[in-house]
């Protein structure tokens, strides 16, 4: 089940857990860049196109130097303008 922002909104306020279907292959790298990543986004872990994302952007390795850094963050900001 894929929860809207309203929903999530109103279960977090009530202190209630939403159930969610981990599925296999859809887990997040523990990695420490992960979560400067995703904020840059507007995103957070358990957002649901979270996994996608990290995805997109390809080898996680390949996003320690400073050009690809350079290369990616304009295009995570574009994703926070618009709200995902």
């Amino acid at each position: 089940m894929t929860w809207d922002a309203l929903q999530s909104a109103a279960l977090d306020a009530l202190g209630h857990d939403r159930y969610r279907v981990q599925v296999p292959g859809q887990v997040l790298p523990d990695d420490p860049l992960v979560d400067p990543l995703l904020r840059a986004a507007g995103l957070h872990r358990d957002a649901d196109d979270a996994v996608a994302l990290v995805r997109s952007l390809g080898a996680l390795s390949e996003l320690r130097s400073a050009a690809a850094k350079r290369a990616v963050w304009p295009r995570l900001r574009r994703l926070r303008g618009h709200g995902g």
